[in-house]
Parts: C-alpha cells; structure tokens; sequence
C-alpha cells in the first residue's frame, strides 16, 4: 500500500448526467465540502472499496481519490489543478452547468 499523506476524497463521474460527484456520508454528493474525508490509508482503501461497488452497480464512472487539504470551517478542497477545474465544471462554455447556475466554487 502507498504512503499517506494528505488526506483524500472520492470523485467520479455520475453515470447518468456526467456531473462530477464526491462520495459523501450517505451517498454521491454533487458538492465537494460534503465528501467523506479519509485521513488515513484504511479510510481510503474503504472509500475506494465503496466506489467500486457502485461503478459495478452502474452509478458513477472514473472512481479516483484524490488529496485535499481542510480548511478552517472542516471542508475539503483538493489540491491539485485537475479537481480543482472539475469542482467548476464544463471549461469550454460558460454558460452551461455549474457556472450556467452560479454554483461554481
């Protein structure tokens, strides 16, 4: 098993619309500062574990964690420039998901 280092998150892809999603305490969550945080190497391998059963259940795609760092009020936000762009959807038009709706973080 690799070395832990920072503590990580769950994203994938929701199957049915494409969204970028975080596996939360009951479920895939579409916003990030609610995704189940795994602080440790056995926290992470049962986060993987859990995405895994729903890729084979056919609800999300492209299961992967991912290092975050906790800010202040407890939430995570990743650290490295490819989840950072996911977390605001589409990059090629403005006007379409999360920037469409103003949710971007």
């Amino acid at each position: 098993m690799a070395q832990f280092k920072h503590p990580q998150i769950l994203i994938a892809s929701n199957l049915t619309d494409g969204e970028v999603v975080f596996l939360g305490a009951s479920g895939w969550e579409r916003d990030h500062r609610r995704a189940r945080v795994a602080r440790s190497a056995e926290e992470a391998a049962a986060l993987e574990a859990s995405g895994k059963r729903d890729i084979s259940a056919n609800r999300v795609v492209d299961v992967y964690l991912a290092d975050v760092e906790i800010g202040g009020d407890g939430a995570p936000t990743p650290m490295h420039y490819r989840e950072k762009m996911r977390l605001k959807g589409p990059s090629v038009r403005l006007d379409l998901g999360k920037q469409a709706a103003g949710g971007a973080p």
